[in-house]
């Protein structure tokens, strides 16, 4: 049925549990299993800081370097979890990104056949003002997308 499974994750509880719900299903199948994470755009993180500080200190070096380790240990986590499963895992990052845009650029990249992730769960108004990646992603993709919650 998937053989290629991408996974979403942010570190979330939310997104642990849609780990947790794709590695059992891609042991169940025998698929292939992808871990990816998305880093938003620095220059939005960081536009304007060094005016607003009034340095000339540019700070992105720095900020790039966190999201960067960051990353590699969210990775690492849910590596870990595919391990102990008996799932080989495959791990990404998604550089300077919106997080759906990179979602469903790396599925579309992997040949991926289905997008597991998380949902907080949020309705109406809560929903509005945070925005929802999940929502974009359901939006945009052009394969399957399995929400947990």
């Amino acid at each position: 049925m998937y053989k290629n499974i991408l996974v979403a994750t942010d570190g979330s509880e939310a997104a642990g549990r849609a780990a947790d719900q794709a590695i059992a299903l891609a042991k169940l199948l025998g698929s292939k299993l992808t871990f990816v994470t998305v880093t938003e755009p620095t220059a939005v993180l960081g536009a304007g800081y060094a005016g607003i500080a009034g340095t000339i200190v540019d700070p992105l070096p720095e900020l790039i370097k966190a999201l960067d380790e960051a990353a590699a240990a969210l990775l690492a986590d849910v590596r870990k979890k595919a391990d102990a499963a008996g799932v080989a895992a495959n791990t990404t990052v998604v550089s300077e990104s919106f997080p759906a845009e990179g979602i469903t650029s790396k599925a579309a990249e992997i040949g991926a056949d289905l997008i597991v992730m998380g949902s907080h769960g949020r309705r109406g108004l809560g929903r509005l003002l945070l925005g929802s990646q999940t929502s974009n992603v359901l939006a945009h993709s052009k394969i399957p997308v399995l929400v947990t919650r």
